[in-house]
């Protein structure tokens, strides 16, 4: 994978040279490129921005240095042999990000990410670009940051870790919490490793049972108690068809049932009257 990042602050982009991402650059997996914007100003003060039109608070980055920036990326990437790039905007306005999303953009060859700063890009360059290739608006979160740059190292590890080889076990992501399949809508579950007593506290005996089949059962089950207690906007949201019998059970056991009044508004499990966690 090539992957892009233009922006006004390239040291931000840093530990994209450690742990998983930097392995995968070494070992020729990721092909990273980080480009100061400022590169592409032409005024003697660098200006990437300028005031809103309409008025307004804060500063709006202009279109010139992104387009020629873009243009400048584009044209190096094809050169190399780069094909089918994809750009990648984090802006709070956007689709939220998620485990699914990972997935789709881990499968394509080639990212451009804009972090923007002030209030953001001139609309017009995302909509420029969006007639030359995909655009993913992309939020990490409910909550507004000082730029995008601690957006895109978010996106890239996650997409990163998903490339083939970049793990040393290839499952290992498997399991994780909102992985496509079995755990698409679930948190993942608490985990122990050794001493099996540590002040005072022991792991679940069941870990220690060797039993796989009932070892699975405990982890699916811990995983619906934490996301009911954490995040009961993902039960809700669940097509009871996702769950076998066992996890019923459970679900029921932490309070919950199928609602089928809700299913037209996209809820399908509700929280039952007095049931105490």
């Amino acid at each position: 994978m090539r992957l892009d990042v233009v922006t006004i602050f390239p040291e931000y982009l840093d530990p994209l040279n450690v742990s998983l991402v930097g392995k995968a650059r070494a070992r020729g997996q990721l092909n990273v490129h980080v480009h100061d914007l400022r590169s592409w100003t032409y005024d003697r003060h660098n200006t990437v921005d300028d005031t809103p039109y309409g008025g307004g608070p804060g500063m709006v980055m202009k279109t010139e240095p992104w387009g020629d920036a873009l243009d400048s990326v584009l044209a190096d990437g094809y050169d190399a042999g780069a094909r089918r790039p994809a750009l990648i905007v984090p802006t709070p306005s956007g689709r939220p990000f998620s485990q699914t999303l990972a997935v789709e953009l881990s499968k394509r060859p080639w990212l451009i990410f804009t972090p923007a700063r002030y209030e953001g890009i001139d609309r017009r360059v995302i909509d420029e670009y969006a007639t030359r290739m995909p655009v993913y608006e992309v939020s990490i979160g409910d909550y507004v940051l000082a730029g995008g740059e601690a957006a895109v190292l978010v996106i890239t590890e996650a997409v990163a870790r998903l490339l083939p080889g970049v793990l040393g076990n290839a499952a290992s992501h498997q399991d994780d919490s909102f992985a496509p399949g079995a755990m698409a809508n679930l948190l993942e579950g608490p985990v122990y490793t050794k001493p099996p007593e540590w002040r005072g506290r022991d792991i679940p005996d069941v870990l220690l049972s060797g039993h796989h089949g009932k070892i699975a059962r405990w982890r699916r089950d811990e995983a619906l108690r934490r996301t009911t207690a954490n995040r009961p906007d993902l039960i809700e949201r669940c097509d009871p068809k996702a769950f076998d019998k066992k996890d019923r059970e459970m679900l029921s056991i932490l309070g919950w049932a199928p609602d089928p009044e809700g299913e037209p508004h996209g809820r399908f499990w509700r929280r039952l009257e007095g049931v105490e966690e």
